[in-house]
């Protein structure tokens, strides 16, 4: 089957609502998770999520191996359970969610305003991404007021899944599960890192989460920017 009829076959599984909601619960996790843990999550019997699951597999949505889940090897250690985690490929344009359009046209401004005013490129591209992060911030706020300090963190990481960087909680840090600018990330990294630090650093800014900060820190198949609590 050709790539670009895979592409829309998996964006066409996705349309189901507990197929999707199963979908992004697995992409949200660190590790396998297996069809108990996965309805369990999303509210919906073992049975059915097991349909769900093995379709999204199916179409190439997912990959599965097996595992006990007892931890127990053995004689008696039970059954092994399958468990699902994303399959390593986009799907289409926006699964996981891309934002491309908004990358080029912040590389566009840049572009212009460095050769109007000759500041390195590099430079103007972290103002303007800064500028849209507090724009994503202050759209989250509503009034333009900054949120409480117990709620900021949250609706931080609300707008951040809104623009497609899949937070979640690792301790007391958040990481992006996925960059919204994944493929340009692979070509020009430096670019792409220097503008997510930037644009993440204006959006806690603008929430009011300032006990944390936005810190440049790589790691393999997320963005390369994580929220880390400031020192004291």
């Amino acid at each position: 089957m050709p790539r670009s009829v895979q592409n829309f076959a998996g964006i066409g599984a996705l349309a189901e609502p507990v197929r999707r909601a199963l979908y992004l619960y697995v992409c949200a996790q660190t590790a396998p998770v297996s069809r108990d843990q996965a309805a369990e999550a999303v509210g919906v019997p073992r049975h059915q999520a097991k349909f769900h699951l093995d379709r999204l597999e199916a179409e190439g949505l997912l990959e599965a191996d097996y595992a006990r889940l007892t931890g127990r090897t053995g004689p008696g250690a039970g059954r092994t359970s399958k468990r699902y985690r994303r399959a390593p490929r986009d799907i289409a344009v926006s699964l996981p969610d891309r934002q491309y359009e908004l990358a080029g046209r912040m590389m566009a401004e840049a572009i212009t305003e460095s050769t109007r005013s000759g500041t390195p490129v590099l430079d103007v591209l972290r103002q303007i991404a800064a500028a849209q992060g507090r724009a994503i911030g202050s759209a989250v706020t509503g009034d333009g007021s900054r949120t409480p300090p117990a709620e900021a963190l949250d609706a931080a990481l609300t707008a951040l899944a809104e623009y497609g960087y899949e937070p979640r909680r690792e301790g007391d840090r958040a990481v992006m599960a996925n960059c919204p600018f994944h493929a340009l990330a692979r070509t020009h990294t430096e670019l792409v890192c220097h503008m997510n630090h930037a644009l993440i650093g204006g959006l806690i800014d603008a929430v009011g989460a300032l006990q944390f900060e936005a810190r440049l820190d790589p790691g393999e198949n997320r963005c390369c920017v994580t929220l880390t609590p400031r020192p004291r």
